[in-house]
């Protein structure tokens, strides 16, 4: 009995592994026939809703399934995917301008860009598995995840501690990135993000029941960014 439920999680870790690879692959090669810069956010996006869907047990064909999101989602993608493109290479700019400096102005900003980077980082970290979950506008999404990252600091140290550790293993060993590198940290990402989403969503649901009058029943429905609030 041991032995065979040994087997069944060896199984289920291989599978996982395949499945965690083939996504990696198709991330890679969605990205660069968006040019790169226009495949980044699809692709992003169209990966988050496949790792929804694995966490939650529901299978389906990878590559048929991702293509679909993909040219689905490809003018939401981008538009959620751009501005964080943008915001990235400024920093990145600005960070490289005032870290070579060392007079105190140059150093306290070089300290504030930090701080915005490591903030910009835990909202994006969200971002997209919200997109994957819920149905908000566009900039919706932006603020959600912000606040999100504020309100649950927690999650969000742990969400930047996987990245931190997934760049640090991609650096390490370059030769995962091409097989798991980035597969690894959107699954991981995903999952972690579910859970968070889902913890959430019921403390929410409980704290609005608990708050609700008793006597007749409410007819009162409860909306999405008030449950991400």
């Amino acid at each position: 009995m041991a032995s065979g439920g040994f087997g069944f999680r060896a199984y289920t870790l291989f599978d996982t592994l395949v499945w965690i690879a083939c996504l990696n692959v198709l991330w890679i090669a969605f990205t660069v026939l968006g040019g790169v810069v226009l495949g980044i956010g699809p692709s992003t996006a169209a990966a988050h809703i496949l790792v929804r869907d694995k966490v939650r047990g529901n299978a389906a064909p990878l590559m048929r399934r991702f293509a679909k999101e993909y040219f689905k989602n490809f003018g939401k993608g981008n538009a959620l995917g751009l501005p964080v493109i943008a915001v990235g290479v400024a920093l990145t700019l600005n960070w490289d301008y005032f870290s070579a400096g060392w007079d105190f102005g140059s150093q306290i900003a070089s300290a504030g860009i930090l701080m915005s980077a490591l903030f910009a980082a835990g909202t994006v970290c969200y971002l997209f598995p919200m997109f994957a979950r819920y149905e908000l506008s566009l900039p919706q999404y932006f603020l959600m995840s912000s606040r999100f990252a504020m309100r649950h600091l927690a999650g969000t140290v742990i969400l930047l501690f996987v990245t931190a550790a997934a760049l640090f293993v991609c650096r390490s060993v370059p030769g995962l990135i091409p097989f798991f590198g980035i597969g690894a940290w959107l699954y991981v990402t995903g999952w972690l993000c579910d859970r968070f989403f889902t913890a959430n969503d019921e403390a929410m649901s409980a704290a609005v029941d608990d708050a609700a009058p008793t006597g007749p029943v409410s007819t009162t429905t409860h909306s999405t960014e008030a449950s991400l609030a």
